[in-house]
């Protein structure tokens, strides 16, 4: 039963002999009418408070929505980037590791073109120190032909001085051409 302070304050007793005190029980009735006033006033302001409140938890629950909702764009977004950077890491090391491998492999093929290089020079050079040692020997014994052709027109004594004069060292003249 719902009691307003109003009808405390109206609600009227039947009278009778030997009952309470009229002007005690108004008293009452006006103490209890204003404490009811006062309870109604306090629960209506308690209920405006509870709806604000209601409403700022509200307001509140959404602004968690939203950052969540934040968060886990970012984390989503964090582990993709870091996935496609894990991904273009390992792309760039086998790009770097391939084109290692492509200069060791034309560093192999330079070295071994210089080794080839090397060895078609030291045969050059070994063909060229035969034909000098070739020429040397075949233009000593002409020198020594002619030598002896003037020999014999010379005496017999000057031909032997001639010819230890004449022993020619084909190495010690190679030596001084290199």
């Amino acid at each position: 039963m719902k009691i307003s302070p109003i009808e405390i304050r109206q609600q009227e007793f039947t009278k009778k002999m030997r009952g309470y005190d009229p002007d005690e029980v108004q008293n009452f009735l006006e103490s209890l009418a204003e404490e009811l006033d006062k309870l109604n006033t306090e629960n209506e302001s308690l209920k405006s408070e509870v709806d604000s409140l209601t409403e700022q938890i509200g307001e509140y629950k959404k602004i968690e929505k939203n950052l969540q909702d934040t968060l886990l764009s970012a984390q989503e977004s964090s582990t993709k980037s870091f996935d496609a950077t894990k991904k273009q890491t390992s792309l760039m090391i086998r790009e770097a590791e391939l084109k290692a491998s492509q200069i060791i492999e034309k560093a192999r093929e330079n070295a071994n073109d210089i080794r080839n290089a090397i060895i078609n020079l030291r045969e050059e050079k070994d063909l060229i120190i035969s034909k000098l040692k070739a020429i040397v020997s075949s233009q000593a014994n002409l020198l020594e032909l002619k030598v002896e052709r003037a020999g014999d027109e010379k005496l017999a004594s000057k031909k032997i001085e001639d010819q230890n004069k004449m022993d020619i060292d084909i190495n010690d003249i190679l030596n001084k051409i290199l």
